[in-house]
């Protein structure tokens, strides 16, 4: 007697123009993978450009929010002077 299992992954059905179909599935043969194993890939693909154009936008927002060129090691002094209340003093400049 066969003991059902619960399925691990969830089933998706998709649609493509025949011709990304038709290259789909050239890419699946080219590389000995499955149709499934081929769309995972790209949607790791995909979701890593994200998140990576994600990080890009944040770095160009905090570059924008650090005109200063505060550098790491400013930090535990700008916290103090915070939380102290204290005006910050300028910078010196590195160049």
């Amino acid at each position: 007697m066969a003991i059902a299992t619960a399925r691990k992954s969830k089933v998706y059905t998709i649609s493509l123009p025949p011709e990304l179909a038709r290259r789909a599935e050239a890419l699946a043969q080219r590389d000995s993978r499955t149709m499934s194993e081929l769309f995972r890939e790209a949607f790791r693909t995909y979701s890593a450009q994200q998140a990576r154009r994600t990080l890009d936008e944040l770095g160009e927002y905090a570059a924008g929010r650090n005109p200063k060129g505060y550098t790491e090691a400013d930090v535990p002094r700008l916290i103090k002077e915070v939380r102290a209340g204290k005006p910050r003093r300028k910078l010196r400049s590195n160049g």
